[in-house]
């Protein structure tokens, strides 16, 4: 199992750590807390704490947030992206704009990490024009601003399925190698405490869509819910979600506390369970 990429061939074997590096000043975890100049020698700190990835992101979108400008998010996210890609590690940027990702792939970025799932005008475009560029596609109920107001399913997890299903068939068919693709099912976005963990319990079933499952916990409000810690307490949480999720078959965990995911995924593959 792998993840082919732009620079890399990301063997999936083992779970991969994905690190986030928030270029933001509104991210709900760590929004502000590294600023702008730091930003580079934290992507460098992420490396060298265990992170197999990075994924750069010039947009919040926490619950409630606002889009920023077009030039705001580039402002954020290139100087940040040139540090990255001299790391030695592939280099995801998460945005839904066109420019942007154009940009960053003139750039030399690996990765299109997309919450929209490349559905927005001429995202899908600008990806096209940089074969083998490795792509995430989410799910995501309504936009980041109001997501959260009042979230509906049916039936979670087949929804959930039948639209990544959906929106992987459309990116094949436009030319992208189903090897350059992996899925999240976007916990948090778009989805009540209930609607999380239905789908949390229910997560492998996804695995039917024959992608590798890419899943991102790290220090959310469902964590918040279950465990009442705030946002800065919630390492223990977060560690103990990304162990559950490759569990039920995560190949990719995005988090922001590297060094302790990394270390519980050694202690899991060295008992032999991931």
């Amino acid at each position: 199992m792998h993840w082919q990429t732009r620079r890399f061939l990301i063997d999936l074997s083992t779970p991969r750590v994905m690190g986030i590096v928030n270029a933001t000043p509104d991210s709900f975890s760590d929004g502000g807390r590294h600023a702008a100049a730091a930003l580079g020698a934290r992507c460098a700190q992420l490396v060298e704490e265990g992170a197999d990835l990075l994924d750069i992101g010039g947009e919040s979108t926490r619950p409630g947030a606002a889009m920023p400008p077009l030039q705001e998010e580039l402002d954020r996210v290139m100087p940040v992206v040139r540090a990255a890609v001299r790391l030695g590690v592939p280099v995801s940027v998460d945005t839904s704009r066109p420019e942007v990702i154009a940009a960053v792939l003139s750039e030399g970025v690996d990765i299109i990490n997309d919450v929209r799932a490349l559905q927005w005008p001429g995202a899908l475009d600008a990806v096209l024009r940089y074969p083998g560029t490795g792509i995430c596609l989410m799910h995501m109920q309504g936009e980041p601003a109001t997501m959260q107001q009042a979230p509906r399913y049916e039936v979670v997890t087949q929804e959930v399925e039948a639209f990544l299903a959906a929106r992987l068939n459309a990116v094949v068919q436009a030319g992208v190698s189903p090897e350059a693709i992996v899925l999240d099912p976007g916990y948090g976005f778009g989805k009540t405490l209930d609607h999380n963990l239905t789908l949390f319990r229910e997560q492998a079933q996804l695995l039917a869509l024959g992608r590798p499952l890419l899943v991102g916990w790290s220090r959310k409000g469902t964590l918040g819910q279950i465990t009442g810690r705030p946002v800065q307490d919630r390492l223990v949480p977060s560690v103990a979600a990304a162990l559950a999720a490759v569990a039920r078959g995560a190949r990719v965990v995005r988090v922001h506390d590297v060094a302790a995911t990394a270390d519980a995924l050694k202690v899991w593959r060295a008992a032999g369970l991931a």
